[in-house]
């Protein structure tokens, strides 16, 4: 695997609640949506995909412009189904990304189309791997 391995660890703090770190010593806690101010699983799950592309779309058009203004929503529906379990369906990422006036901002904005579009389609590894539906293992050991 070399290089291509990812990961991330976390222990428990207190019923419903953990501390996950990474291998350069950051760490976030999670918890299971209650009246704390911690991330929830599912908003990880719509962070890391905006993030993804905001990084892939920053990287493309910061070149250009710096932007005056850089945010995001990231959105979707959690669906209870006793079919097929519970999921996130009807995820979307709507940008707001302004750039300043001149012909800078005017580069930056002709390539936002394009670096939004390659972002979706080919670099974020976060939201191509939820779109192509990549299987999860869970083990107890």
């Amino acid at each position: 695997m070399g290089d291509s391995l990812r990961q991330v660890g976390f222990e428990r703090l207190a019923n419903s609640s953990y501390r996950v770190t990474n291998d350069r010593g950051g760490s976030i806690t999670v918890g299971s949506g209650g009246a704390d101010t911690d991330f929830t699983p599912v908003e990880l799950l719509l962070a890391a995909i905006g993030t993804c592309s905001a990084i892939d779309v920053d990287v493309v058009v910061s070149r250009r412009a710096e932007p005056t203004e850089f945010s995001a929503v990231v959105r979707g529906d959690k669906v209870r189904d006793a079919e097929q379990g519970n999921r996130m369906e009807n995820l979307a990422v709507e940008f707001t990304i302004r750039f300043p006036e001149g012909e800078d901002g005017d580069k930056a904005r002709e390539a936002l189309p394009r670096a939004v579009k390659m972002s979706h389609d080919r670099l974020c590894t976060v939201s191509r791997t939820v779109e192509l539906g990549t299987p999860v293992t869970t083990e107890a050991v």
